[in-house]
């Protein structure tokens, strides 16, 4: 499996430590984001990881800035690119079973690194039901 990651400076200590994980689990990681902690736009490193996924370069992506908003508003400019804004492992599970989410945009202002962790976890371990679920997801892009 392949991820893309990106982050602005918001995102930065999260981003290191979900990498981390990644690279625990033997996934590899494209690094999209920023580094470091001075203040940086964020579509600068979230398009990247969009782009990724859009191609099918990744199997996922996973985005940080400090609300999750602008990273998921940014992403989801994509042509195939479903990003959920999740807040906990519950909605994290929904976004992947019921919306197929390909990116998952974390807000890292709003929760702990540890919700964060699990978050990814859940995000990564959790399938899609389809059924139902897949004929509304047929439905989302402009076409």
């Amino acid at each position: 499996m392949k991820i893309a990651i990106g982050n602005d400076h918001a995102g930065t200590e999260y981003k290191l430590a979900i990498v981390g994980l990644l690279k625990s689990m033997n996934i590899e990681v494209i690094n999209h984001g920023t580094d470091g902690s001075d203040s940086v736009d964020y579509p600068d490193f979230i398009h990247p990881v969009a782009e990724e996924v859009e191609k099918g370069n990744v199997s996922f992506g996973i985005i940080l800035c400090g609300s999750g908003n602008g990273a998921s508003m940014t992403a989801n400019k994509h042509q195939g690119v479903r990003a959920a804004l999740c807040w906990n492992k519950e909605i994290t599970a929904l976004a992947r079973e019921h919306n197929d989410a390909n990116i998952l945009s974390l807000p890292a202002r709003f929760i702990s690194l540890a919700q964060a962790i699990d978050m990814v976890k859940t995000f990564l371990n959790t399938k899609f039901e389809g059924g139902r679920h897949e004929r509304r997801v047929e439905k989302i892009p402009c076409v």
